[in-house]
């Protein structure tokens, strides 16, 4: 391919990437469509909150880290020190895999406790804005300001 072959092929594969890069945003016009930008439901988070512990347990149990193995501890180590104990190349090779499969469970297990922690905080602090954004939208009676009389202040 020739350079300016090849500078061709670079600009219109830039031009195609800017062609179809679009922002979503609210069409123009005072008070845009009245639809929400972001609409995030504590049922949603809490609940993907939940499988990510679901999971980070079942992981936790059944994962066989460090290579402890049905029968107790290290079975699957015990294997790998007997087989190079009897100069087979294999015991070698088995205590790399059980090493590389321990820290790929962990990373997996603090992948599923962040999403978990992350997801349960996320509707936590939601649901506080929610309550103090209620409060604060009062009448001085006490009742909750019409959404008819929201809308007269983005005018």
């Amino acid at each position: 391919m020739a350079w300016d072959e090849w500078d061709h092929a670079k600009a219109d594969v830039t031009a195609r990437q800017q062609a179809s890069m679009r922002l979503n945003q609210v069409p123009g016009g005072p008070g845009g469509n009245g639809q929400a930008d972001l609409v995030v439901n504590q049922d949603d988070l809490g609940a993907v909150g939940h499988e990510a512990f679901v999971l980070h347990s079942q992981l936790q149990k059944e994962a066989d880290i460090a290579g402890a193995g049905a029968e107790g501890a290290g079975s699957t180590m015990q294997a790998a020190a007997a087989l190079k104990g009897s100069n087979f190349a294999l015991g070698s090779e088995l205590e790399t895999t059980v090493s590389v499969w321990t820290s790929q469970v962990k990373s997996v297990l603090q992948a599923c406790a962040h999403i978990s922690n992350h997801l349960d905080y996320s509707k936590k602090t939601h649901a506080q804005n929610d309550a103090a954004i209620v409060a604060s939208l009062r009448n001085r009676d006490g009742s909750a300001v019409p959404v008819s009389r929201l809308a007269e202040y983005f005018k």
